[in-house]
C-alpha cells in the first residue's frame, strides 16, 4: 500500500484542496507543515515552482500544484468525484480552471486597504458571484456544485469559499446572502467534515493571524476591536 505525506503551510487553501480529497478517498496520509518564511533546503529539490503543496508517494514520488495532484488521486483511488459523463467532467473542470480567478478575486476583499478599494473590490466580486450562481442553478438543486453529490470541483472552492464567510463576518457583510444557491453551497462546504484540517475555532484564529499581517481594512477593524 502506497504511503503519502502532504507538504503544507499550515493555512494555504491549495494545500487544503489537496487534503479534501484525501479525505473523501479514505486515504491516510501525514502532513508536514513547514514555515513560508523558512523553507527547509529539501523543499527546493521536490517542488520546482517552489509552492505547496507537494504530494510526497512512497517517498520517492513528488506531485506538485494542487489540481494536478487532485487529478492524479481522482484517476488513482476510487471513488471517483469527477462526473462520469464527459459533458459534465469539461464544465466541472471548466469551473476548476476559473479558481485562480476566483480565488484573487475573494482576496481582494480580504485585502482592500480603504474604503473605496473595498467597495470596488466588492463590486467586481458580485460579477463573478452572479456568474458562479447562474452555474449552480444549471447544475442542479445543490448543495453541491452537481447536486447532491460532492465533486472534484467543490473540493476545489471549499477552502475560498470557507475564508470568505469568516471575512463577511468580519466586515459586516452579507454580499454572499443576494446570491442563495452559492450561499448554500459555501455553507456545505463548510458543513462537510473533510473541509477542515483544524477543528473550525483553531482555524479560524489561524486565518485571521494571517487576515492581520496583510494590514487591510478588515486587519484594521480587528486590532482596533
Amino acid at each position: 500500500m502506497a504511503t503519502y505525506r502532504l507538504i503544507s503551510f499550515k493555512t494555504c487553501p491549495w494545500v487544503q484542496r489537496a487534503a479534501i480529497v484525501l479525505r473523501e478517498k479514505n486515504v491516510e496520509f501525514d502532513f508536514v507543515h513547514i514555515e513560508s518564511g523558512n523553507r527547509p533546503e529539501w523543499f527546493g529539490a521536490i517542488s520546482p515552482h517552489g509552492k505547496v503543496p507537494v504530494l510526497r508517494i512512497d517517498e520517492n514520488i513528488s506531485l506538485f500544484e494542487s489540481n494536478a495532484i487532485a487529478e492524479y488521486l481522482d484517476d488513482t483511488i476510487q471513488p471517483r468525484l469527477h462526473p462520469e459523463d464527459p459533458i459534465d467532467r469539461a464544465i466541472n473542470r471548466a469551473w476548476t480552471d476559473y479558481l485562480p480567478t476566483f480565488s484573487g478575486l475573494l482576496g481582494a476583499v480580504g485585502s482592500a486597504k480603504t474604503e473605496e478599494e473595498l467597495a470596488s473590490a466588492r463590486e467586481v466580486l458580485a460579477k463573478a458571484f452572479t456568474r458562479v450562481e447562474e452555474a449552480l442553478k444549471k447544475q442542479g438543486a445543490g448543495p453541491y456544485f452537481n447536486g447532491a453529490r460532492f465533486a472534484l470541483v467543490d473540493a476545489g472552492y471549499a477552502p475560498f469559499l470557507q475564508r470568505y464567510l469568516i471575512v463577511e463576518e468580519l466586515g459586516g457583510d452579507d454580499l454572499s446572502r443576494e446570491f442563495p444557491a452559492l450561499r448554500q453551497w459555501a455553507e456545505a462546504l463548510v458543513a462537510r467534515p473533510s473541509t477542515h484540517t483544524f477543528p473550525p475555532e483553531v482555524f479560524r484564529a489561524l486565518y485571521l493571524d494571517g487576515v492581520k499581517g496583510r494590514g487591510g481594512l478588515i486587519a484594521k477593524r480587528l486590532l482596533a476591536a
